[in-house]
């Protein structure tokens, strides 16, 4: 679990930096589903994710001497973005390692930025391998997308927001992929309101951390394919899940069809741009996952909006 006063501190380091997005009362999806929905927009946030909260909480830590060195990562987009958005602001070079199926507008969101940009494999976890040696070689700063301590605070800044809104909600429920949103956000809330169940959304062709849950150890998955990209992770860290272990109530999975119903439900009912890593957790209420929160306040997080248009095709 992540000290409360390690997310205070980051949330002290973006202020003026993240938007504070909406947290609101969503009546179309709680008719349509029978909870008391509240939305976290981060599909509106600065890059449009919630990624840079992480990302700039991390170099924000970094002393000179590293930053001058630059930054690389690895990213399937909106991570790649938030990086790429804090090296701008810090005015450092800054790499990025995307794999080759990387929606091209999520390419060219990196490269508005300023950043290089690297093609390499055919998931996260072979740019990610490719980055690390990279960053290795030249002395670079790998910026995680999920397993450090300093971009897991800076996600968990997020909780911080809907608490001070509303802490009275019965459960909060969070998109999970390689497991850094939920391990900050399931840290301030189980510190804050310990009450509150934290449930986390995988995508049903992304197994590996629902399934190291379950099991209580890391399992790795042999292949990934789904269309919520920005949670396609093959591989368990051991850093994320045992902060999942120590702070996280249930996790459940949903199929892509069932994200894609999420995805249209959203944007014709709702008149919300969400890719598809960012309505899992719609997906999960529409789809009747929760059967047991049937009539109580719900907080769901739309982690982004950043979504291959083609998919509405």
């Amino acid at each position: 679990m992540i000290d409360l006063e390690t997310i205070y501190q980051a949330r002290e380091r973006i202020k003026g930096i993240v938007v504070e997005t909406p947290f609101s009362f969503a009546p179309r999806l709680s008719e349509e589903t029978g909870y008391e929905i509240y939305l976290k927009k981060e599909n509106l946030q600065v890059t449009g994710a919630f990624k840079i909260r992480g990302a700039y909480n991390k170099i924000a830590t970094l002393d000179p001497q590293q930053r001058a060195m630059g930054v690389i990562t690895a990213s399937a987009g909106n991570h790649a973005q938030g990086v790429a958005m804090a090296a701008k602001m810090f005015r450092i070079n800054a790499l990025i390692v995307m794999p080759e199926s990387t929606p091209l507008t999520k390419i060219n969101g990196v490269r508005y930025y300023g950043a290089q940009v690297i093609l390499h494999g055919s998931n996260y976890d072979e740019a990610y391998a490719y980055a690390s040696d990279y960053g290795k070689e030249h002395g670079m700063v790998f910026v995680h997308p999920f397993a450090d301590e300093a971009v897991i605070a800076g996600q968990g800044t997020i909780a911080l927001e809907m608490l001070e809104s509303m802490i009275d909600l019965d459960a909060i429920v969070i998109p999970v992929g390689g497991g850094g949103l939920i391990s900050g956000m399931a840290s301030a809330i189980k510190q804050l309101a310990p009450s509150i169940e934290v449930i986390g959304i995988s995508a049903l062709g992304a197994p590996a951390m629902k399934e190291s849950f379950e099991a209580k150890c890391a399992i790795d998955s042999t292949t990934v394919r789904t269309i919520a990209d920005g949670i396609a992770v093959r591989d368990t860290s051991p850093l994320t899940l045992a902060h999942i272990l120590e702070t996280v109530d249930a996790m459940v999975s949903v199929d892509d069809e069932e994200i894609a119903n999420a995805i249209l439900f959203l944007l014709e009912r709702q008149k919300l741009v969400v890719e598809g890593a960012g309505a899992v957790g719609v997906a999960a209420l529409l789809h009747n996952k929760l059967p047991h929160l049937k009539g109580k306040k719900i907080g769901v997080v739309l982690s982004g909006g950043n979504m291959d248009v083609t998919l509405l095709s």
